[in-house]
């Protein structure tokens, strides 16, 4: 594993995610990761960020894609890379059954399969050429015959990596994508005794190489204050732990008294609770929080565990400059 150091830039209007990914190619981070939500693209951050930077890696992780259809997906990724000089990698995730079904209109079952689908038939559009492209599939439909010259990408090899928390989804990153995202409340445990293994069982399914890398966010929080770090990174695994879809993890860990206590609080609506439930272990387990110094000596800690370690910035309860200043603290004690 190359353990290469990345960041996950977030909670900014488009200028300030340029900016930080103009820093940390500066401060000779290896990638820059960016989100999506309700309220951001990934693409078009990316876009932006490929505008204000030559050199490093960039990725959405993720961009989601139930929401859009394959052509319009592959486009978007052929521009993407074209624009950032062959620097794109392309993170897919689907979200939660929820997120699926009430933001993006798709039932959300199956979401592994339908992934299993989807990686293969981007991979076909972006080796285009006049012949076209024919898919009848479980959940895709897709005739296209070119009508005009087809503009060859940049790459016809983008890399894909997929989101995926539980074993079968993590198996589909496995069975044909070139990577995992992983999610930022793998503990080192879950990551070993399931992930890892997910992976390469789905790798052996299709006849693929079974050291797949991952992309792992570790939730990094930096302030002056240790107490400050702690109660925001404290307050981002509250916010993560309430979402049922991780219980694998839960479990495993034997954390379920702490999150019993954090969606007790989170029916209050109260935050104050929420972080007071998370307990030091679990703390330990799933983040690295501190003053400087405390956080170099806590990242060793989780380091060889991924082959793209991405630094992630808690973001609940914080204001849109509040989280970019915790970026920036990210920057300073990790940069070079």
């Amino acid at each position: 594993m190359s353990d290469s150091l990345g960041i996950a830039v977030l909670g900014s209007d488009l200028a300030g995610l340029a900016d930080l990914a103009r820093r940390a190619e500066r401060r000779g981070f290896e990638s820059v990761f960016t989100t999506e939500f309700y309220d951001r693209s990934a693409t078009v951050s990316l876009a932006a960020m490929a505008a204000a930077t030559e050199t490093i890696t960039l990725a959405s992780g993720i961009a989601y894609a139930v929401g859009r259809t394959p052509l319009v997906l592959a486009a978007e990724a052929r521009d993407l890379d074209e624009l950032s000089g062959g620097r794109l990698l392309l993170g897919l995730g689907t979200g939660t059954r929820r997120m699926q079904r009430d933001w993006h209109g798709v039932d959300g079952a199956s979401t592994a399969p339908r992934m299993e689908e989807l990686v293969p038939l981007l991979r076909r559009l972006w080796a285009l050429d006049s012949g076209g492209v024919e898919h009848e599939g479980r959940f895709y439909r897709l005739a296209l015959r070119p009508t005009a010259e087809v503009r060859p990408p940049v790459r016809a090899d983008i890399p894909v990596y997929l989101a995926g928390v539980n074993e079968r989804m993590v198996a589909a990153a496995g069975a044909v994508a070139d990577g995992l995202v992983g999610h930022p409340i793998y503990t080192r445990r879950y990551v070993d005794e399931v992930v890892r293994p997910a992976l390469a069982a789905g790798a052996r399914r299709t006849g693929r190489p079974e050291d797949v890398p991952i992309a792992g966010y570790v939730i990094t929080s930096v302030a002056e204050d240790a107490a400050t770090a702690r109660r925001d990174a404290a307050a981002q695994i509250a916010f993560y732990a309430v979402v049922r879809t991780y219980r694998a993890i839960i479990e495993l860990e034997r954390f379920t008294d702490e999150v019993d206590a954090i969606r007790a609080a989170w029916e209050r609506r109260d935050h104050a609770a929420m972080i007071a439930a998370v307990s030091d272990r679990m703390l330990a387990a799933m983040a690295v929080a501190g003053t400087p110094d405390e956080a170099r000596d806590q990242l060793d800690a989780f380091r060889g565990r991924y082959d793209r370690l991405l630094c992630y910035a808690p973001s609940y309860g914080l204001t849109a400059p509040e989280i970019t200043d915790r970026l920036h603290a990210i920057l300073d004690t990790f940069g070079s």
